[in-house]
């Protein structure tokens, strides 16, 4: 991969992004315990990613990294059921938020940023579905730019799209409100309606959540 590429890897790697810096572990809020929405709900410095009725009277955040393990495991085995039976059936509304847990995952969700609203979401579900073949490899980077490839990225736009300083900060940003105002601490982390629900890793978890069950 070109050197630009390496710089930005060798700048994540010393960014910090993958240290929490908010309150101690030891004070971490129990789920169910309900943050306030209104600050939860409002707009950071990125452009909101969300699927479902904006009208929806459920809405559930989800704050997620790419190289997550457990978050892979929710978008490639619970969220196709989710969607369909809450979202697509206007009862949710879906808002998912970057907290990368480690610089191969910001630069992630830096490709999947530059990828444009319209295909945000079927790059992140790329990444979770293959996730195993480019965080599992010596060469991380080369593994992210082929899976890119496939999507339109070339070597120059994908070296750009790593060297956004200002996206860089705005991702990080994201993670450092959530650490700091809703207690995040780990992934994946979802409110339900300002609830928290930690590690949701089951359809019947969230049915239970949103007052439905699974033969519903």
């Amino acid at each position: 991969m070109v050197a630009i590429a390496i710089i930005a890897t060798a700048y994540w790697w010393n960014s910090g992004s993958d240290t929490a810096t908010g309150p101690d572990a030891a004070n971490e809020l129990a789920d169910g315990t309900q943050v306030d929405v209104a600050k939860l709900m409002q707009p950071g410095p990125l452009e909101e990613m969300a699927i479902g009725a904006a009208d929806a009277p459920v809405t559930v955040v989800e704050y997620a990294s790419m190289t997550c393990s457990h978050c892979a495991n929710f978008h490639n085995n619970i969220y196709p059921a989710v969607k369909a039976k809450y979202i697509d059936t206007g009862k949710v509304r879906f808002i998912f938020r970057e907290y990368p847990l480690d610089p191969l995952a910001t630069g992630a969700f830096m490709l999947a940023r530059c990828t444009g609203k319209e295909n945000y979401f079927s790059f992140v579900e790329a990444l979770f579905h293959n996730q195993e073949s480019w965080t599992r490899t010596n060469e991380p980077v080369q593994a992210l730019f082929n899976l890119s490839r496939q999507v339109g990225f070339t070597e120059d736009s994908f070296d750009s799209c790593l060297a956004n300083q200002q996206l860089l900060n705005d991702i990080n940003a994201v993670k450092n409100r959530a650490e700091t105002e809703f207690n995040v601490r780990s992934t994946p982390t979802f409110f339900v309606n300002g609830k928290i629900a930690r590690g949701v890793q089951r359809i019947e978890d969230f049915d239970r959540l949103l007052g439905g069950n699974s033969g519903s």
